[in-house]
């Protein structure tokens, strides 16, 4: 979390993007919980939309989304701007799919797991990390 001057922290704005909606509502309120304002977006086109409107601080973004997969939406991510964390998610681990965001620049990797509450944990401490490396 940053802080403000006169030692307020400031949320930091994570754009979730999934097209699991029962997923991006948990994970959302989870994250608020956890002090972060939170934006969501179900595809990529809006995912890429979402980034230029709301300029989030951190990106979480699903590798299979419909309309743009979320590699792409990583390259143009990419192109766009090189330091904004994005870091990808998904429940479908490959090597492959790892190998090429990772040559893309990603952040990092999150696989999705049957225990949530690890899996906040690693995003959050993602996220803390991320935090330190902000791009404004």
């Amino acid at each position: 979390m940053q802080r403000r001057a006169g030692g307020k922290s400031s949320m930091r704005k994570v754009l979730v993007v999934d097209d699991e909606p029962n997923f991006v509502t948990l994970l959302s309120a989870r994250l608020r919980a956890n002090g972060y304002e939170v934006v969501a977006a179900q595809d990529g086109k809006e995912a890429l939309a979402k980034i230029r409107g709301e300029r989030p601080d951190v990106v979480l973004l699903d590798i299979m989304l419909p309309k743009m997969d979320g590699l792409k939406v990583l390259r143009e991510i990419r192109r766009d701007d090189k330091r904004l964390p994005v870091f990808m998610i998904t429940a479908y681990a490959s090597p492959q799919r790892f190998s090429q965001a990772k040559r893309m620049d990603a952040s990092g990797f999150l696989v999705k797991t049957k225990d949530l509450d690890q899996w906040i944990r690693n995003i959050t401490a993602s996220l803390h990390l991320a935090s330190s490396f902000g791009r404004r």
